[in-house]
């Protein structure tokens, strides 16, 4: 963890994808943020989809045993009109809630337009307005290749500026669902 010594959460932000996946690390310790790692998971060489779930599976995996994240937060998926890449999307996203779950770590979604509008203020900002505005907040030299990474970075500082309270249609955390609805996890 560059420079910090102890956090009081650290939090996954996850932007899923099938052949690009972005992964965000923050730190929180009282009112500050910290930066500890961003980038991508690259599954473009893989073509078989149970092997890119696979890779998903074990980077995800990888990364909270490498960091010990307390909450992860993921972009919800984006309503496109291909119901293929859909479905693909929502297996990427599913697995790499899986690896959270395993770890019993609590997940909120957030709508794309909610990660934009906590980041910049605009719910229409482009990926770049987001990526200019991490590179400020964090103090990064240069802003990565693919944005992706800044995207799921994004993710991550919207779970803290929500107090890690989804705003999205009402949701709650895998966690408080299940609290909730004990009878549901049968």
């Amino acid at each position: 963890m560059t420079g910090i010594t102890s956090a009081d959460r650290i939090i996954l932000g996850v932007d899923p994808g099938t052949r690009i996946m972005g992964f965000g690390l923050i730190a929180v310790k009282g009112k500050q943020l910290h930066l500890i790692e961003f980038g991508v998971i690259n599954l473009s060489k893989f073509t078989n989809q149970e092997i890119k779930l696979k890779k998903i599976f074990e980077q995800v995996t990888k990364l909270i045993e490498d960091f010990l994240p307390d909450e992860m937060a993921l972009e919800a998926p984006f309503y496109g009109k291909n119901i293929q890449s859909m479905l693909k999307l929502g297996r990427a996203q599913g697995v790499a809630m899986a690896a959270a779950l395993v770890r019993e770590i609590p997940i909120v979604e957030y709508a794309p337009r909610k990660v934009k509008q906590s980041v910049t203020g605009n719910g229409n900002a482009s990926k770049e307005q987001v990526a200019a505005m991490l590179k400020t907040m964090f103090k990064f030299e240069e802003t990565p290749a693919l944005l992706d990474a800044t995207d799921a970075l994004a993710v991550a500082v919207c779970h803290h500026f929500q107090n890690g309270v989804s705003q999205v249609r009402g949701s709650k955390s895998w966690g408080a669902f299940l609290a909730e609805n004990p009878h549901r996890a049968k």
